[in-house]
């Protein structure tokens, strides 16, 4: 058995690192509730553009919002293990937030390396979604909504319609209208008075510009969240070898 004295001066460091944990755990909470939070944005505000990329929809959104719903319960979980003072339980905790600082960093870097290749696949896929506009569903919705939302019209131009099939039958797309109500079928398929009532830039740069911005956001925010674990991490074993020790010299 060690000295009194030795278990005394351990105790205050134990409180003191418990409190800190729990302070980590509750702040590693709130992260998980940024990331499902992103994943909900992410899933209502770029779904459209990440949808041009592929036929089926993406499930990047989701990917967020599982990882956000599993940090809120190892948060919790976390704030359970420091007030037990159980040293497996600190360690299962340390182990997870190892696993989750890998994981948001491959992310983190993977976003940032390949956000030009993302940046440029987009685009070519939204030049493609416009030749084959009303061909699919999918396509034909993702074009309407980058269309309104950014209040654009074609990949350069609103003149780029008229090489489409589309343009023959029906002329531009109604979601190029400032005004819908004065759109009128023959309104759409002259380009001279379409002019005047459509929005006149391109969709390229803008799409590719606010897909690159977010992307660089997302980034940023997994470098965030990721190196704030290791603080966690040196927390929870700190606190889990500080309780062992201290059982062990009771004995």
């Amino acid at each position: 058995m060690s000295p009194p004295s030795r278990r005394l001066q351990t105790k205050p460091v134990i409180t003191c690192l418990k409190t800190f944990l729990i302070s980590y755990s509750l702040i590693f909470w709130f992260t998980g509730v940024i990331l499902l939070a992103v994943g909900v944005w992410g899933k209502v505000s770029l779904e459209a553009y990440l949808s041009l990329a592929s036929e089926e929809s993406t499930n990047a959104p989701y990917v967020l919002i599982g990882t956000g719903a599993t940090i809120v319960i190892f948060g919790l979980f976390g704030c359970f293990a420091t007030c037990r003072g159980s040293p497996w339980m600190l360690k299962l905790y340390a182990m997870f937030l190892i696993l989750v600082f890998l994981a948001e960093l491959v992310a983190g870097v993977s976003g940032f390396i390949f956000r030009h290749e993302i940046k440029a696949t987009l685009g070519l896929a939204y030049k493609d979604a416009v030749k084959s506009y009303n061909s699919t569903e999918s396509s034909r919705s993702a074009v309407d909504a980058i269309q309104r939302t950014l209040q654009c019209c074609g990949v350069k131009n609103f003149t780029d319609w008229s090489d489409t099939p589309y343009f023959k039958d029906n002329g531009i797309p109604t979601s190029c209208c400032k005004d819908d109500t004065k759109c009128s079928p023959e309104t759409l398929k002259d380009l001279e008075k379409a002019a005047k009532e459509v929005y006149t830039t391109g969709c390229f740069t803008l799409v590719t510009s606010v897909m690159e911005a977010n992307l660089g956001i997302i980034a940023g925010i997994s470098f965030g969240i990721a190196f704030f674990q290791l603080i966690g991490i040196f927390l929870s074993c700190c606190l889990s070898r500080y309780i062992t020790n201290n059982q062990y010299e009771m004995v």
